[in-house]
């Protein structure tokens, strides 16, 4: 793969497993200098060494996204081990399905926002002014399609819809500081936040114009060229990576009963 992150410093929230740590493996292949921050400390201080031990450069740090302490404390770290942030990837998430909005507790709610949206509103606050004085860079926030199209699962849909906004506010705040906001937005993608939603998988993928789920890999994909200097001119887009089920789903299955082909 192309060093084209070299001598770039990425900090990936969320990043111990799954998503994140797919974005952290290839964004370290790329060349880059990675944190992965994560509450989950084994998984992320293991995934560090296998970077290292594949000749990439690493380090974990425990982070609490809904925590302005931590916060505080990460970016003084990749700081202090590295010397400079250019890239932060807004990965961390919690999902709450199968409750209806009248069974949502007001404790549900209130964790589904502190990890989805304050989270990253924290992050962007902490870590802006070390991008700047770093010569600049990107914000990836990582979003849903839940946050485009009606959905089911009202603090999730909400904490994603409210990504939304604060991307495109970020976007305008921070241009002068020649740091670009933007975000993508998955729909199926195999991680521990979909285990044992089977059905909900079939059906998404059933309407879903590529008729599968995302992998790892495609999403990290997006992620990187979203924080890469061939995405300079692009700040405050949302960035559907979702197999067509954004702009083709409904129609797509339109088109297939009224063809005898559903």
């Amino acid at each position: 793969m192309p060093r084209r992150f070299a001598d770039k410093t990425i900090l990936i929230t969320g990043g111990s497993r799954g998503q994140g740590a797919a974005e952290a493996r290839l964004f370290a292949q790329a060349g880059a200098r990675v944190v992965v921050a994560d509450v989950l400390e084994s998984e992320g201080a293991a995934l560090a060494q296998s970077i290292r031990s594949a000749g990439g450069k690493a380090e974990y740090r425990r982070l609490d996204v809904a925590s302005e302490q931590d916060w505080g404390d990460v970016v003084a770290f990749a700081k202090h081990a590295f010397g400079s942030l250019h890239v932060l990837v807004n990965n961390a998430g919690v999902s709450l399905r199968g409750v209806d909005l009248a069974g949502t507790t007001r404790a549900d709610w209130d964790r589904v926002l502190a990890v989805n949206l304050t989270g990253p509103f924290l992050g962007i606050r902490a870590a802006a002014p070390l991008i700047r004085d770093s010569g600049g860079g990107a914000i990836v926030n990582i979003g849903s399609t839940a946050g485009i199209n009606g959905h089911f699962a009202a603090a999730y849909s909400a904490s994603k819809w409210g990504l939304r906004g604060l991307t495109k506010a970020a976007a305008m705040e921070y241009a002068p500081w020649k740091i670009r906001v933007n975000a993508v937005h998955p729909s199926i993608v195999p991680t521990p936040m979909v285990a044992g939603a089977e059905k909900f998988v079939e059906a998404m993928e059933h309407v879903t114009a590529l008729e599968r789920s995302a992998s790892l890999d495609d999403v990290a994909h997006a992620v990187m060229f979203l924080a890469s200097e061939e995405a300079g001119y692009l700040t405050g887009i949302d960035l559907p990576v979702d197999g067509g089920f954004t702009e083709l789903g409904v129609y797509r299955q339109v088109w297939r009963r009224a063809t005898g082909k559903a």
